[in-house]
């Protein structure tokens, strides 16, 4: 490579990292359960931008990253722990070494991406919700059927929707018991 397209290069990475953590604020673990609307909106943004980066970049078949991750829980929490180790590790004024131990992290990440998709059951042209198994005592998880997977883009972008719908109605409902609560001590 020469000098000219390195320095390409170290740019785009600078400006796709810029970018990432003005969306998403400083570098953090996302713990996807506690997020409001606004921030999961915003990680899920950055973290379909990184995967998408992420197959096209290094070649990942949907053996190890399929076209609906988003529908998996347990992939998208490798992938955003993934992303969030990236930006860490390519932070400007970071070691010179970090990359490197990126690198290590992603080839262990790779082995265990192939073992969740492997589990769920997700492939290239269909999908079906990963399996849950009942434990004893509680109530039959009925059997998921698999679906074509025709628009991948249409797909992530009615997931996200949905996801920040949820997120909203969550929270407006822990305002609502806030306020009753309240009002009760009050009363």
């Amino acid at each position: 490579m020469s000098d000219e397209h390195l320095a390409e290069y170290e740019a785009e990475l600078a400006a796709e990292l810029k970018r990432a953590v003005e969306e998403v604020g400083e570098v953090e673990p996302v713990d996807w359960r506690t997020l409001t609307a606004a921030e999961a909106q915003a990680h899920w943004r950055a973290l379909d931008t990184f995967v998408h980066w992420l197959r096209t970049t290094y070649g990942l078949p949907p053996t190890v990253v399929p076209p609906l991750w988003h529908r998996h829980p347990e992939l998208v929490w490798e992938l955003s722990a993934l992303h969030t180790h990236w930006l860490a590790c390519y932070e400007p004024g970071g070691s010179g070494s970090w990359p490197v131990a990126w690198h290590a992290d992603f080839a262990d990440a790779r082995e265990r991406l192939r073992e969740w998709v492997a589990t769920s059951g997700t492939r290239l042209d269909r999908d079906r919700p990963t399996r849950a198994t009942a434990w004893p005592g509680e109530p039959a998880v009925a059997p998921a059927e698999e679906r074509p997977i025709t628009d991948r883009q249409a797909d992530f972008a009615a997931f996200v929707a949905a996801d920040l719908d949820a997120r909203r109605a969550t929270s407006a409902r822990a305002a609502r018991n806030a306020r009753a609560a309240k009002q009760e001590r009050g009363a």
